[in-house]
């Protein structure tokens, strides 16, 4: 074989390696889980599908138990990545009782949605479900807030991007992916399509921030969270005595820095 042939085998087999690396990461990144059955809506939530670049995206709509004169604030919320919206459903009824509406928000290609997910196709997803509830009746769109825990704080924060929110709560978030992508996986940064650069969005951030995160996490080490501290040291952070998948959430500190908005 000639030095020329000798060379082009060899790049072809480097290229061949790094794409199978590129679509192993996204494996990773979106195991994607379909839903068994049809949830099933109990009272004060809908379902919405939101229709954007062509994609059908799931989203729930679970308005306030709390009967009040003044309008509730609504929080747009964005899962793990393995999760999906309706396991979220039960656990954020405390907060529906204490007065907060909830507009929980499912990926492409999650669940009972059409497309792939991606950092684009998710940033539409929540784009198109925050200009919905913005013009939903009886919104007040200066008291939309963002939670997004795990991959939904990249999902939040490139909403964030987007759309003005009146405040951020991150729970387990990471800084990056590319950071996430070489320190867990050894997985060189350029390899990895889709950047999330939360860091970036939480220094720039104006507003209030809650960032949570467990002290025992292995999947998104806490110093993540530290990091988007000293990002935005106006931000209040919580650490908890926890992993990233076992922590029960602070719910009466949820609600009081939701309500405050």
């Amino acid at each position: 074989m000639s030095a020329l042939r000798w060379a082009l085998f060899v790049l072809a087999l480097v290229a061949g390696a790094l794409v199978l690396v590129r679509c192993a990461s996204e494996r990773i990144m979106y195991p994607a889980p379909r839903p068994g059955t049809e949830i099933a809506l109990g009272p004060g939530i809908e379902q919405v599908w939101l229709e954007n670049a062509g994609v059908r995206s799931e989203a729930l709509w679970l308005e306030s138990t709390r009967p009040s004169d003044r309008r509730a604030p609504l929080v747009i919320y964005a899962h793990g990545n393995g999760e999906l919206i309706d396991y979220w459903v039960g656990e954020v009824e405390p907060l529906r009782a204490a007065g907060v509406s909830m507009l929980l928000v499912e990926y492409p290609g999650y669940g009972r949605s059409s497309g792939t997910p991606s950092e684009a196709s998710i940033a539409r997803a929540m784009v198109a479900a925050y200009d919905w509830a913005a013009a939903r009746p009886g919104i007040d769109p200066s008291r939309i807030l963002g939670w997004g825990r795990s991959l939904g704080g990249g999902a939040i924060c490139a909403l964030a991007r987007e759309r003005k929110l009146a405040a951020l709560v991150l729970e387990s978030t990471f800084t990056s992916m590319h950071a996430i992508a070489k320190e867990l996986f050894r997985v060189p940064g350029f390899l990895v399509r889709d950047r999330f650069d939360n860091l970036a969005v939480v220094r720039g951030f104006a507003g209030p921030i809650l960032l949570l995160h467990g002290e025992r996490d292995a999947s998104i080490p806490v110093a993540h969270a530290h990091a988007l501290h000293a990002a935005a040291p106006r931000a209040e952070l919580h650490t908890l005595p926890c992993g990233h998948n076992d922590c029960a959430l602070p719910l009466d500190r949820l609600a009081q820095f939701i309500l405050a908005q």
